[in-house]
């Protein structure tokens, strides 16, 4: 069964920053699909098992982004 996550992720302006955060959370074990909107910040995280939030903010900050506090 699928899981979904959303967070709100600071300081993207353009399509490289979506791109960039994308493939950092996709990298992560049992991401299966990483949706944003850039104009919110949102990002929704479906994958196989929840995912810790220290390895979403790990990947985000690896992007060279912010994860907002929930």
């Amino acid at each position: 069964m699928a899981v979904t996550s959303t967070y709100t992720v600071k300081g993207m302006t353009c399509s490289h920053c979506v791109n960039a955060v994308t493939e950092e959370i996709s990298a992560l074990p049992g991401v299966s699909g990483v949706q944003i909107d850039l104009g919110s910040g949102g990002v929704t995280v479906t994958s196989a098992a929840p995912l810790g939030d220290d390895a979403v903010r790990a990947a985000v900050d690896e992007a060279g982004y912010e994860l907002a506090d929930a």
